[in-house]
């Protein structure tokens, strides 16, 4: 078994790696934000870095802190010599402006658009990782992860969050909007077959497939009754589908789709808030 150190283990995907990679016979030393100044002055073995710390939803407000948790503290990890492998998660919201979504393609940000600053942060940490000679530094772009426990400030979580306490869920975008969807125990198991023994240096982890709002809506419907509507007007915003070939060559790759896991997910919410 190896040793992993997970950086953001208090996070929604940090907390269920650490639990995966413990269950796996790993051992696991887990950095929640308390411990993180301490672990990047330290020179201790920290065997497999898997860096799982971002901001998502309040990045707008929250720039200088976006900036660090993305660029900063990768900068500063890498300067470790002491690493079996660094893995840094990004995001494919990065293909937003893209021609494709193979990892290898030429992306475009716009500096002089407030919600780019996720992009170019998480492509600055990327290019941190990137351009580093050793082989072992790796980045998986992930897509929308759900789960158990996540929070309201993802799409999903605020859809399941409105449900649970009004039965009513308002949308700002379209019904036929869409996006990748993938499973947090899926992407957990990835992560360490990437940051043990990926062959490339750039990875996306996604399902490969969108589903549409209008299709959460339908399920969420049929499973809680609970009626799901866009606000007048409402854009319809289409993410590209992501590209999985170079995932699927080396790993077995996502198969579970949202759609099955909806009732199970809408029903824990529910529970949260009877207990």
């Amino acid at each position: 078994m190896s040793r992993f150190t997970v950086l953001g283990a208090g996070g929604f995907i940090g907390r269920r790696l650490v639990l995966h990679l413990r269950a796996a016979g790993h051992e696991v030393l887990a950095v929640e934000r308390a411990g993180l100044k301490g672990f990047l002055a330290g020179r201790f073995p920290a065997g497999h870095v898997i860096d799982c710390i971002g901001l998502t939803g309040d990045f707008r407000e929250r720039r200088p802190e976006t900036a660090e948790a993305h660029v900063g503290v990768v900068a500063t990890a890498l300067a470790r010599d002491r690493m079996a492998s660094f893995l840094l998660l990004s995001s494919t919201r990065v293909y937003a402006r893209a021609a494709s979504t193979r990892e290898e393609t030429e992306l475009v940000v716009a500096p002089m658009v407030a919600g780019d600053v996720y992009n170019i942060t998480k492509l600055a940490g990327e290019a941190l990782c990137l351009g580093d000679p050793r082989a072992e530094v790796r980045v998986a772009r992930l897509s929308n992860v759900y789960g158990a426990g996540m929070g309201p400030h993802c799409f999903l979580g605020q859809v399941l969050t409105q449900g649970r306490l009004t039965g009513q869920v308002s949308l700002e975008q379209g019904l036929m909007s869409s996006k990748d969807y993938v499973a947090v125990d899926e992407v957990v198991a990835l992560l360490e077959g990437i940051a043990l023994c990926g062959r490339r240096r750039l990875y996306n982890v996604a399902v490969g497939a969108n589903t549409t709002h209008d299709a959460i809506a339908v399920a969420l419907a049929q499973a809680m009754g609970w009626r799901m509507t866009a606000v007048e007007g409402a854009a319809t915003v289409r993410y590209p589908r992501i590209d999985t070939t170079r995932i699927r060559a080396e790993f077995r790759t996502p198969l579970r789709s949202l759609l099955d896991d909806l009732p199970a997910l809408a029903a824990a919410q529910r529970q949260e808030v009877a207990c």
